[in-house]
Protein backbone atom coordinates (compact mmCIF):
# COMPACT_ATOMS: atom_id res chain seq x y z
CA UNK A 1 0.00 0.00 0.00
CA UNK A 2 1.55 3.42 -1.21
CA UNK A 3 -0.63 5.96 0.83
CA UNK A 4 -2.75 5.42 4.33
CA UNK A 5 -5.40 8.38 3.71
CA UNK A 6 -8.66 6.77 4.31
CA UNK A 7 -8.60 5.04 1.09
CA UNK A 8 -5.40 3.36 1.80
CA UNK A 9 -5.95 2.52 4.93
CA UNK A 10 -8.95 0.99 5.01
CA UNK A 11 -7.44 -0.99 2.17
CA UNK A 12 -4.69 -2.03 4.43
CA UNK A 13 -7.27 -2.86 6.83
CA UNK A 14 -8.99 -5.22 4.68
CA UNK A 15 -5.74 -6.80 3.59
CA UNK A 16 -4.58 -7.56 6.98
CA UNK A 17 -7.96 -8.67 8.04
CA UNK A 18 -7.84 -11.45 5.22
CA UNK A 19 -4.35 -12.72 6.01
CA UNK A 20 -2.34 -11.30 3.12
CA UNK A 21 1.37 -10.49 3.35
CA UNK A 22 0.61 -6.20 3.10
CA UNK A 23 3.01 -2.98 4.12
CA UNK A 24 2.01 0.55 3.86
CA UNK A 25 4.24 3.17 2.97
CA UNK A 26 3.37 6.98 4.18
CA UNK A 27 5.19 9.89 5.53
CA UNK A 28 2.62 11.76 6.55
CA UNK A 29 1.25 10.91 10.66
CA UNK A 30 -2.25 11.01 11.12
CA UNK A 31 -3.58 14.53 12.04
CA UNK A 32 -1.31 16.34 9.46
CA UNK A 33 -2.49 19.38 7.72
CA UNK A 34 -2.05 17.62 4.09
CA UNK A 35 -3.40 15.13 2.71
CA UNK A 36 -6.90 13.79 1.56
CA UNK A 37 -8.03 12.57 4.85
CA UNK A 38 -6.92 15.12 7.10
CA UNK A 39 -9.36 16.68 9.24
CA UNK A 40 -11.95 15.37 11.55
CA UNK A 41 -15.00 14.47 9.67
CA UNK A 42 -16.36 14.48 6.03
CA UNK A 43 -20.18 14.01 5.32
CA UNK A 44 -22.07 10.59 4.92
CA UNK A 45 -24.84 10.54 2.49
CA UNK A 46 -27.24 7.66 1.35
CA UNK A 47 -28.48 9.19 -1.53
CA UNK A 48 -25.59 11.01 -3.96
CA UNK A 49 -26.88 13.59 -6.33
CA UNK A 50 -23.77 12.49 -8.29
CA UNK A 51 -25.25 9.58 -9.55
CA UNK A 52 -27.76 7.13 -8.15
CA UNK A 53 -25.21 4.11 -8.77
CA UNK A 54 -23.73 5.45 -5.50
CA UNK A 55 -26.67 3.87 -3.53
CA UNK A 56 -25.65 0.29 -3.00
CA UNK A 57 -21.82 1.58 -2.27
CA UNK A 58 -23.37 3.92 0.42
CA UNK A 59 -25.29 0.93 1.98
CA UNK A 60 -22.33 -1.27 1.90
CA UNK A 61 -19.87 1.43 3.28
CA UNK A 62 -22.39 2.29 6.05
CA UNK A 63 -22.27 -1.32 7.06
CA UNK A 64 -18.38 -1.64 7.32
CA UNK A 65 -18.61 1.78 9.08
CA UNK A 66 -20.81 0.58 12.04
CA UNK A 67 -18.29 -2.96 11.94
CA UNK A 68 -15.58 -0.88 12.58
CA UNK A 69 -17.28 0.86 15.55
CA UNK A 70 -18.46 -2.15 17.16
CA UNK A 71 -14.71 -3.91 16.15
CA UNK A 72 -12.57 -0.63 17.58
CA UNK A 73 -15.26 0.88 20.87
CA UNK A 74 -14.97 4.29 18.71
CA UNK A 75 -17.62 6.63 17.40
CA UNK A 76 -17.03 7.13 13.78
CA UNK A 77 -20.63 7.76 12.20
CA UNK A 78 -22.94 9.71 14.01
CA UNK A 79 -26.31 10.26 12.64
CA UNK A 80 -27.08 12.98 11.47
CA UNK A 81 -29.82 14.25 8.80
CA UNK A 82 -28.52 15.31 5.67
CA UNK A 83 -30.19 18.34 3.94
CA UNK A 84 -30.06 19.18 0.14
CA UNK A 85 -31.45 22.75 -0.53
CA UNK A 86 -31.66 24.71 -3.92
CA UNK A 87 -33.89 26.63 -6.39
CA UNK A 88 -36.68 24.79 -8.39
CA UNK A 89 -35.32 22.77 -10.89
CA UNK A 90 -32.33 22.44 -8.67
CA UNK A 91 -30.12 19.73 -10.30
CA UNK A 92 -28.48 18.41 -6.94
CA UNK A 93 -32.44 18.30 -5.12
CA UNK A 94 -33.67 16.93 -7.58
CA UNK A 95 -31.28 13.39 -8.32
CA UNK A 96 -31.18 13.09 -4.68
CA UNK A 97 -34.75 13.60 -4.10
CA UNK A 98 -35.18 10.76 -7.06
CA UNK A 99 -32.20 8.38 -5.58
CA UNK A 100 -34.76 8.82 -2.23
CA UNK A 101 -37.31 8.09 -3.17
CA UNK A 102 -36.64 4.67 -5.56
CA UNK A 103 -35.65 3.70 -1.85
CA UNK A 104 -39.18 4.84 -0.70
CA UNK A 105 -37.17 6.99 2.00
CA UNK A 106 -38.30 10.44 1.33
CA UNK A 107 -38.88 11.83 4.13
CA UNK A 108 -38.73 15.54 6.30
CA UNK A 109 -39.17 19.01 4.97
CA UNK A 110 -39.91 19.32 1.12
CA UNK A 111 -39.30 23.24 0.41
CA UNK A 112 -37.54 26.16 1.76
CA UNK A 113 -40.49 27.42 3.86
CA UNK A 114 -41.08 23.76 5.95
CA UNK A 115 -37.40 23.38 6.08
CA UNK A 116 -37.67 26.76 8.00
CA UNK A 117 -39.65 25.82 10.79
CA UNK A 118 -37.79 22.70 11.03
CA UNK A 119 -34.42 23.92 11.35
CA UNK A 120 -34.70 27.50 12.93
CA UNK A 121 -30.91 28.22 11.57
CA UNK A 122 -31.91 28.41 8.23
CA UNK A 123 -33.50 30.95 5.98
CA UNK A 124 -34.21 29.49 2.86
CA UNK A 125 -36.79 31.42 0.17
CA UNK A 126 -39.95 29.58 0.70
CA UNK A 127 -40.13 28.01 -2.17
CA UNK A 128 -36.89 26.41 -2.50
CA UNK A 129 -36.92 22.85 -3.12
CA UNK A 130 -35.83 20.74 -0.48
CA UNK A 131 -34.74 16.87 0.24
CA UNK A 132 -33.58 15.64 3.66
CA UNK A 133 -31.97 12.04 4.07
CA UNK A 134 -32.48 11.03 7.44
CA UNK A 135 -29.96 8.13 6.88
CA UNK A 136 -27.25 10.71 6.53
CA UNK A 137 -24.20 11.21 9.00
CA UNK A 138 -20.90 13.08 10.43
CA UNK A 139 -17.90 10.75 9.14
CA UNK A 140 -15.35 11.28 12.08
CA UNK A 141 -12.22 10.73 9.56
CA UNK A 142 -10.10 10.91 12.08
CA UNK A 143 -11.43 8.25 14.63
CA UNK A 144 -11.60 6.01 11.32
CA UNK A 145 -8.26 6.64 9.87
CA UNK A 146 -7.28 5.25 13.90
CA UNK A 147 -9.64 2.14 13.94
CA UNK A 148 -8.06 1.04 10.78
CA UNK A 149 -4.53 1.07 11.99
CA UNK A 150 -4.99 -0.11 15.34
CA UNK A 151 -3.54 -3.65 15.45
CA UNK A 152 -1.22 -2.99 11.92
CA UNK A 153 1.25 -0.31 13.25
CA UNK A 154 4.36 -2.90 12.67
CA UNK A 155 3.26 -3.40 9.19
CA UNK A 156 3.08 0.47 8.58
CA UNK A 157 6.05 2.32 7.36
CA UNK A 158 6.57 6.49 7.48
CA UNK A 159 8.70 6.55 4.72
CA UNK A 160 7.86 8.56 0.99
CA UNK A 161 7.72 5.82 -1.24
CA UNK A 162 8.42 5.25 -5.60
CA UNK A 163 6.55 2.86 -7.18
CA UNK A 164 9.28 0.83 -9.88
CA UNK A 165 7.71 -2.18 -12.01
CA UNK A 166 10.26 -4.32 -12.73
CA UNK A 167 10.95 -7.72 -14.61
CA UNK A 168 10.85 -9.44 -10.58
CA UNK A 169 8.18 -7.38 -9.17
CA UNK A 170 7.05 -4.06 -8.15
CA UNK A 171 9.81 -2.51 -6.30
CA UNK A 172 9.03 0.31 -3.58
CA UNK A 173 11.96 2.22 -2.94
CA UNK A 174 11.98 4.52 0.26
CA UNK A 175 15.10 6.57 1.57
CA UNK A 176 15.02 3.89 4.25
CA UNK A 177 15.72 1.06 1.33
CA UNK A 178 13.73 -1.10 -0.74
CA UNK A 179 10.70 -3.68 -1.00
CA UNK A 180 10.17 -5.65 -3.71
CA UNK A 181 6.21 -6.36 -3.88
CA UNK A 182 4.15 -8.92 -6.24
CA UNK A 183 1.73 -6.32 -6.54
CA UNK A 184 0.94 -2.18 -5.29
CA UNK A 185 -2.11 -0.42 -4.58
CA UNK A 186 -1.40 3.16 -4.94
CA UNK A 187 -3.68 5.31 -2.90
CA UNK A 188 -1.91 8.44 -2.77
CA UNK A 189 -4.66 11.13 -3.08
CA UNK A 190 -3.08 14.55 -4.51
CA UNK A 191 0.43 12.92 -5.42
CA UNK A 192 -1.18 9.54 -7.20
CA UNK A 193 -0.51 10.72 -10.91
CA UNK A 194 3.13 10.84 -10.17
CA UNK A 195 3.31 7.48 -8.57
CA UNK A 196 0.93 5.80 -11.29
CA UNK A 197 2.19 5.42 -15.09
CA UNK A 198 -0.20 7.59 -16.99
CA UNK A 199 -2.45 8.85 -14.27
CA UNK A 200 -1.69 12.14 -14.33
CA UNK A 201 -3.14 13.42 -17.60
CA UNK A 202 -6.40 11.84 -16.66
CA UNK A 203 -6.75 14.09 -13.13
CA UNK A 204 -6.42 17.82 -11.98
CA UNK A 205 -5.86 19.10 -8.21
CA UNK A 206 -7.94 21.80 -7.21
CA UNK A 207 -7.47 24.03 -3.84
CA UNK A 208 -10.97 24.03 -1.50
CA UNK A 209 -10.89 26.35 1.37
CA UNK A 210 -12.41 25.53 4.37
CA UNK A 211 -13.78 27.70 7.36
CA UNK A 212 -14.82 27.50 10.70
CA UNK A 213 -17.73 30.29 11.54
CA UNK A 214 -19.13 31.11 15.34
CA UNK A 215 -22.58 30.56 14.77
CA UNK A 216 -24.49 34.11 15.24
CA UNK A 217 -27.43 31.62 17.10
CA UNK A 218 -25.25 28.77 18.57
CA UNK A 219 -28.31 26.89 20.04
CA UNK A 220 -29.77 27.12 16.89
CA UNK A 221 -26.23 25.76 15.29
CA UNK A 222 -25.24 22.64 17.21
CA UNK A 223 -25.80 19.15 16.29
CA UNK A 224 -29.13 17.91 16.57
CA UNK A 225 -30.82 21.12 16.13
CA UNK A 226 -29.19 21.82 12.34
CA UNK A 227 -28.64 19.24 9.81
CA UNK A 228 -25.59 18.76 8.04
CA UNK A 229 -26.95 21.05 4.54
CA UNK A 230 -25.72 21.20 0.97
CA UNK A 231 -26.80 24.67 -0.41
CA UNK A 232 -26.87 25.47 -4.07
CA UNK A 233 -27.11 28.74 -3.76
CA UNK A 234 -26.55 31.93 -6.10
CA UNK A 235 -22.89 32.00 -4.65
CA UNK A 236 -22.39 27.71 -6.24
CA UNK A 237 -22.69 24.66 -4.08
CA UNK A 238 -21.94 25.52 0.08
CA UNK A 239 -21.75 22.85 2.44
CA UNK A 240 -21.56 22.90 6.13
CA UNK A 241 -21.90 20.99 9.48
CA UNK A 242 -23.76 21.80 12.79
CA UNK A 243 -21.15 22.77 15.31
CA UNK A 244 -20.80 19.79 16.68
CA UNK A 245 -17.24 19.45 17.77
CA UNK A 246 -17.45 23.54 20.05
CA UNK A 247 -15.14 24.41 17.19
CA UNK A 248 -17.88 26.62 14.94
CA UNK A 249 -19.81 25.86 11.79
CA UNK A 250 -17.59 24.06 9.26
CA UNK A 251 -18.35 25.10 5.86
CA UNK A 252 -16.74 25.41 1.93
CA UNK A 253 -17.56 25.52 -1.29
CA UNK A 254 -17.67 22.41 -3.09
CA UNK A 255 -17.51 24.03 -6.53
CA UNK A 256 -13.55 23.69 -7.41
CA UNK A 257 -11.43 25.89 -7.19
CA UNK A 258 -7.94 26.69 -8.81
CA UNK A 259 -5.60 23.86 -10.06
CA UNK A 260 -2.53 23.73 -8.11
CA UNK A 261 -0.01 21.05 -7.74
CA UNK A 262 0.03 17.75 -4.92
CA UNK A 263 2.19 19.99 -2.51
CA UNK A 264 0.52 23.18 -3.02
CA UNK A 265 -1.12 23.26 0.73
CA UNK A 266 -0.45 26.68 1.82
CA UNK A 267 -1.50 29.49 2.26
CA UNK A 268 -4.08 29.66 4.42
CA UNK A 269 -7.78 29.93 3.47
CA UNK A 270 -8.33 33.13 2.96
CA UNK A 271 -11.22 35.70 4.25
CA UNK A 272 -11.54 36.72 0.03
CA UNK A 273 -11.56 33.14 -0.55
CA UNK A 274 -14.16 32.10 2.03
CA UNK A 275 -16.22 35.12 1.14
CA UNK A 276 -18.82 32.64 -1.18
CA UNK A 277 -19.34 30.75 1.74
CA UNK A 278 -19.80 33.86 4.26
CA UNK A 279 -22.19 35.23 2.37
CA UNK A 280 -24.56 32.35 1.77
CA UNK A 281 -24.50 31.42 5.83
CA UNK A 282 -25.46 34.91 6.19
CA UNK A 283 -27.76 34.63 3.61
CA UNK A 284 -29.53 31.35 3.47
CA UNK A 285 -28.22 30.25 7.11
CA UNK A 286 -28.08 33.31 9.35
CA UNK A 287 -28.06 31.21 12.50
CA UNK A 288 -24.80 29.63 11.79
CA UNK A 289 -23.04 32.91 10.08
CA UNK A 290 -20.15 35.08 12.31
CA UNK A 291 -16.87 35.39 12.36
CA UNK A 292 -14.59 33.04 10.85
CA UNK A 293 -12.71 31.63 13.87
CA UNK A 294 -10.50 28.81 12.14
CA UNK A 295 -9.80 28.10 8.48
CA UNK A 296 -8.14 25.06 6.58
CA UNK A 297 -7.06 24.21 2.62
CA UNK A 298 -8.19 21.32 0.96
CA UNK A 299 -7.28 19.61 -1.94
CA UNK A 300 -9.71 17.69 -4.43
CA UNK A 301 -8.17 15.25 -6.98
CA UNK A 302 -10.72 15.44 -10.04
CA UNK A 303 -10.96 13.31 -12.45
CA UNK A 304 -11.33 14.80 -15.98
CA UNK A 305 -13.99 13.07 -18.20
CA UNK A 306 -13.61 9.53 -19.66
CA UNK A 307 -13.07 9.02 -23.29
CA UNK A 308 -12.95 5.36 -24.04
CA UNK A 309 -16.31 4.50 -22.04
CA UNK A 310 -17.55 8.72 -21.31
CA UNK A 311 -18.60 9.28 -18.67
CA UNK A 312 -18.77 13.26 -17.24
CA UNK A 313 -16.06 13.08 -15.19
CA UNK A 314 -15.20 13.64 -11.04
CA UNK A 315 -15.49 10.12 -11.32
CA UNK A 316 -13.43 7.48 -9.32
CA UNK A 317 -10.37 5.50 -10.63
CA UNK A 318 -10.56 2.08 -9.03
CA UNK A 319 -8.69 -0.87 -10.49
CA UNK A 320 -5.71 -2.71 -12.25
CA UNK A 321 -3.79 -0.65 -14.56
CA UNK A 322 -4.14 -2.65 -18.03
CA UNK A 323 -0.40 -1.78 -19.01
CA UNK A 324 0.52 -3.63 -15.76
CA UNK A 325 -2.48 -4.93 -13.65
CA UNK A 326 0.36 -5.49 -11.16
CA UNK A 327 -0.38 -2.17 -9.98
CA UNK A 328 -3.69 -1.13 -8.59
CA UNK A 329 -5.01 2.18 -8.22
CA UNK A 330 -7.19 3.61 -6.63
CA UNK A 331 -8.37 7.33 -6.81
CA UNK A 332 -11.50 8.11 -4.87
CA UNK A 333 -11.61 11.72 -4.38
CA UNK A 334 -13.66 14.61 -6.16
CA UNK A 335 -14.65 15.75 -2.84
CA UNK A 336 -17.06 12.75 -2.55
CA UNK A 337 -15.41 9.38 -1.80
CA UNK A 338 -14.16 9.03 2.01
CA UNK A 339 -18.13 8.08 2.75
CA UNK A 340 -16.96 5.12 1.15
CA UNK A 341 -13.66 4.23 2.70
CA UNK A 342 -14.98 0.84 4.41
CA UNK A 343 -16.36 -0.19 0.73
CA UNK A 344 -13.44 0.74 -1.00
CA UNK A 345 -11.10 -0.65 1.25
CA UNK A 346 -12.84 -3.98 1.02
CA UNK A 347 -12.83 -4.00 -2.76
CA UNK A 348 -8.91 -2.98 -3.35
CA UNK A 349 -8.56 -5.85 -1.07
CA UNK A 350 -10.32 -8.13 -3.40
CA UNK A 351 -8.63 -6.90 -6.25
CA UNK A 352 -4.76 -7.66 -4.85
CA UNK A 353 -6.13 -11.57 -3.53
CA UNK A 354 -8.70 -12.62 -6.24
CA UNK A 355 -7.22 -12.00 -10.42
CA UNK A 356 -11.05 -12.67 -10.98
CA UNK A 357 -12.77 -10.24 -9.32
CA UNK A 358 -12.47 -6.62 -11.47
CA UNK A 359 -13.64 -3.11 -9.87
CA UNK A 360 -17.27 -1.86 -11.16
CA UNK A 361 -17.32 -1.01 -15.27
CA UNK A 362 -17.45 2.92 -13.79
CA UNK A 363 -14.98 2.74 -11.99
CA UNK A 364 -12.06 1.10 -14.09
CA UNK A 365 -8.97 2.93 -15.27
CA UNK A 366 -9.29 1.50 -18.95
CA UNK A 367 -12.20 3.80 -19.62
CA UNK A 368 -9.50 6.71 -20.74
CA UNK A 369 -8.09 5.65 -23.83
CA UNK A 370 -4.70 6.77 -22.12
CA UNK A 371 -4.85 3.82 -19.57
CA UNK A 372 -6.59 1.04 -21.72
CA UNK A 373 -3.64 0.00 -23.92
CA UNK A 374 -2.05 -3.39 -22.35
CA UNK A 375 1.45 -3.13 -22.58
Amino acid sequence: MVGLGLIGSAALHALARRGADVLGFDPLQPGEPRGSSHGSCRIFRRFNFESDDYTELSDRAYAGWRALEAASGRRILRACPVLEAGPPGSDIVDASRAAASQHSALAGPETGAEANRAYPALRLPDDWDVVVQQSGGILMAQAALAAFREGVEDRIMRFAAQVEPTPAGVRIATDDGDVLAGQAIVAAGPWIGALAPGLAACLKVTRQPVGWFAPAAPELAREGRLPVFILDGPQGLVYGFPDFEGRGVKAALHNHGPVVGPDDWGPAASDAELAPVAATLAALAPGTAGPIVDRDVCLYTNTLRADADPDAGEEFILGRLPADPRLIVASACSGHGAKFATAIGEMLASLALDPRYEAPPAFRPERFSSLAARA
